[in-house]
């Protein structure tokens, strides 16, 4: 059976992810992309927010995870909010969680370093 998705793109957050000194201490800023897999169609046949997902708790629990705490890995922040993901809304079948470090730690010319996971509920 084919999913539905809703996407939160490019959302940003300063935060003090790292295993470097300097990143614990001086902080950088962060993108997430996110998105969820889950069944819209009553939502859009009813039009009907409680059939859906509230795109502004979902944005709550990245940001907990991805501003308000601190990991040393960008792979532990991405677990974090998939699985934090799973496990309060049940009727998301599906995560994709992709975090990128804007100015990652290493000489030379990139626009990012990231990892991007993906999860399914049970």
């Amino acid at each position: 059976m084919r999913m539905d998705k809703i996407c939160l793109q490019a959302m940003e957050f300063y935060a003090f992810h790292g295993v470097l000194e300097e990143e614990a201490r001086l902080g950088q800023k962060f993108r997430v992309d996110l998105e969820v897999t889950t069944d819209l169609r009553r939502a859009g046949q009813t039009d009907d927010l409680n059939y859906t997902l509230d795109y502004a708790l979902l944005y709550e629990i990245v940001k907990q995870t991805a501003q308000l705490e601190r990991y040393n890995l960008i792979e532990a922040v991405a677990e974090t909010i998939a699985s934090r993901l799973l496990a309060n809304f049940p009727q998301i079948r599906n995560v994709r969680v992709k975090v990128t470090k804007l100015t990652p730690p290493i000489e030379g010319i990139l626009a990012g370093a990231c990892v991007e996971i993906e999860r399914a509920q049970g």
